[in-house]
């Protein structure tokens, strides 16, 4: 849960999400999140088999978004939630102890909620503003720093995050950066992956 997490979004993939993911582990990213939301269930549950076989073969993390049923079925290793979402404790009893449970968080209350509930780490966001999804007002460097200062699970900054700005989340000390747009619709993916990888690394390793 560290590092950078490409969330293979199907609304936004110009590839295959078996192509996007290939290209990205070329690059370096060892964890993956796939998102459908849009997508039929059983569309949903092909894919991320498909994808959870690559990504375990790869020695990569890979969860599924919003369906806990399906990360279970596919043996991900396990489900990112939304606020809206299976309440983190019904998720825990589907996908048992040894599997991954984050959620989505936008504030310090439901960032300590999540961690209260047994979350094994929180996204926090959109901490730049976002062109993929509405998730609110934006939070800025500030409150990131608060949330990983008030937490003891680790921290996913996500929202805006690409190449300008991924340093100022690292220096921040959040655990690790959610990217969508700034990979994806890159014309490139593995070169778009490989500059973020590389910039995340290096901050990291200073701060």
């Amino acid at each position: 849960m560290r590092g950078l997490c490409l969330i293979l979004d199907q609304d936004l993939l110009r590839v295959s999400p078996e192509q996007a993911m290939r290209q990205a582990l070329d690059a370096g990213v060892k964890f993956f999140q796939y998102r459908s939301k849009n997508g039929a269930r059983k569309s949903i549950h092909e894919t991320t088999l498909m994808l959870s076989r690559i990504a375990r073969n790869a020695q990569a993390l890979f969860l599924v978004n919003d369906h806990a049923d399906i990360a279970a079925a596919v043996d991900a290793d396990g489900v990112h939630l939304g606020q809206d979402d299976l309440p983190i404790e019904f998720a825990r009893k589907l996908l048992g102890r040894d599997k991954l449970i984050g959620i989505s968080t936008h504030n310090l209350e439901q960032a300590r909620a999540a961690e209260a509930a047994g979350a094994d780490y929180i996204g926090f966001g959109p901490i730049f503003k976002s062109s993929t999804k509405d998730a609110g007002q934006t939070q800025g460097i500030q409150n990131l720093t608060i949330i990983k200062n008030s937490v003891a699970i680790p921290v996913i900054a996500i929202g805006g995050i690409n190449q300008a700005n991924v340093q100022f989340v690292a220096q921040a000390g959040a655990d690790g950066a959610a990217v969508i747009s700034g990979v994806l619709t890159a014309p490139d993916i593995t070169l778009a992956a490989e500059q973020l990888v590389s910039i995340w690394t290096n901050f990291r390793r200073n701060t």
